[in-house]
């Protein structure tokens, strides 16, 4: 078995930690997620769980927030992964039976967010601005 000196050890580890940079920077680029989603025409609160069916009560303030403004959340693409799910609209759906609103951070940050700036009169353009600049551009 090979042992290494201190030396030795700090020399390979300025190196390994020096080249990961360059790794980096030479990754292929992202793919660009699509852009938020135009709100649905009608589009209600009516399948946002109610908080009887909460399973973290302490959620029930954000839902009660989303569901003053759907046609606003429905409008808003979610940053922390759930666009990826398979039948995945918008914020709006993160808040539906099967959604990680009410255990994700992020999906109340931003629904949070969006209603407080709804309240203060902003646009649906200047509310994704926001939480893209708050949250990460989609």
């Amino acid at each position: 078995m090979m042992t290494l000196s201190r030396r030795r050890f700090l020399a390979v580890l300025s190196v390994a930690l020096l080249a990961r940079p360059a790794r980096a920077m030479s990754a292929p680029p992202r793919v660009q997620k699509p852009k938020h989603p135009t709100p649905r025409p009608g589009i209600t609160a009516a399948k946002v769980l109610p908080d009887a069916k909460l399973m973290d009560k302490s959620a029930a303030p954000v839902f009660a927030m989303v569901r003053e403004i759907p046609e606003v959340v429905d409008g808003i693409r979610c940053n922390c992964g759930c666009a990826d799910q398979e039948g995945f609209y918008s914020l709006l759906s993160c808040y539906e039976q099967g959604g990680m609103a009410q255990h994700c951070a992020i999906c109340q940050g931003q629904a949070k967010l969006a209603h407080k700036l709804h309240k203060e009169g902003w646009s649906l353009a200047g509310i994704r601005r926001a939480i893209d600049a708050e949250f990460g551009e989609t």
